[in-house]
């Protein structure tokens, strides 16, 4: 009798005919010699080279983390302050860009000048870095500074003489007495601190601030000059250990008023800061923290402004 073709062995066989065992099926994934999937480079290269653009176009856009390295915005800023500077407010220009790659370029792209008092990174004209800095002076503005205080078109800027206030001394707040000849004193808890004479400062937008002066120096007398269309002029708090317009570009200063170009962004917030007394034991790393200074708002207060 001869078999049917519908026989269910002659289709076992043409079905193992048709699917040879070595041939992997479709959805099978490549392995390798060890039997663990393959690694695809190129997609790795990739990802993490569009990681890396994301961070960057966020730092040159929208905010960047700064790192304060000297003490010219004592007492708001103190060396090893980390803050959050926000880059669009004014606008961006040839330095928005980190690491400053471009050349100075005219001009800024939906630009707006800062206000009188804000707090500001800038890049010198002869070097690619930041600096930190007050707003004081605008375009138009007539500046000038007689005995340690600024007189702003004519008109004395206020200042009123506070306390002087405290500040621990540590590894990143040493008391130099170079810098503060005299201010190192212990307090009834046995620690040393440095005692530092401050003065209240009055804008006439209404903007106040905390100034350090230690009395007479080289920095208490400038200009007058005007500040030119599109420039601003610069301060730091610490009035006598600050290069800033006041200054000369061969002592490191911003060589007067400097183009709003320049400017990079606004300082915000402190995020955390560091005493640093930490050593390479990890657990010194808790106690290397400044307690009461994460989140500091970095904006100036407002007062009525003076008459």
């Amino acid at each position: 009798m001869m078999p049917h073709p519908d026989d269910s062995s002659e289709t076992r066989d043409v079905t193992a005919i048709n699917l040879p065992e070595d041939q992997p099926a479709p959805d099978t994934q490549q392995e390798g010699e060890e039997g663990k999937p393959s690694v695809n480079w190129w997609h790795e290269v990739k990802s993490i080279t569009l990681l890396i653009l994301a961070v960057l176009a966020f730092h040159s856009f929208v905010a960047k983390p700064f790192y304060i390295p000297s003490e010219s915005m004592m007492p708001v800023l103190l060396t090893g302050d980390r803050l959050v500077v926000s880059k669009f407010p004014y606008g961006w220009s040839y330095v928005s860009p980190s690491f400053h790659p471009l050349p100075f370029l005219k001009g800024r792209i939906l630009g707006r000048l800062p206000e009188r008092g804000d707090i500001v990174i800038v890049s010198p004209q002869n070097r690619r870095e930041d600096y930190i800095k007050r707003v004081i002076g605008l375009p138009g503005d007539i500046i000038e500074v007689r005995g340690g205080q600024v007189i702003l078109n004519g008109v004395a800027v206020p200042q009123k003489i506070l306390k002087p206030i405290r500040i621990p001394v540590d590894g990143n707040a040493p008391c130099s007495p170079l810098q503060f000849p005299g201010a190192r004193v212990t307090g009834k808890d046995g620690r040393d601190y440095c005692e530092l004479p401050v003065r209240q400062e009055i804008l006439p937008n209404g903007k106040t601030y905390v100034v350090i002066d230690m009395g007479p120096s080289a920095l208490d007398w400038y200009g007058p000059v005007r500040v030119p269309a599109d420039h601003v002029f610069l301060m730091g708090d610490n009035r006598d250990n600050s290069a800033d317009s006041r200054a000369p570009l061969e002592e490191n200063g911003l060589g007067g008023p400097v183009p709003w170009e320049a400017i990079g962004g606004r300082a915000e917030f402190i995020t955390f800061s560091l005493d640093g007394d930490a050593s390479w034991n990890p657990l010194s790393w808790f106690h290397a923290f400044r307690g009461g200074r994460a989140g500091n708002s970095l904006r100036p207060e407002s007062v009525a402004p003076p008459k």
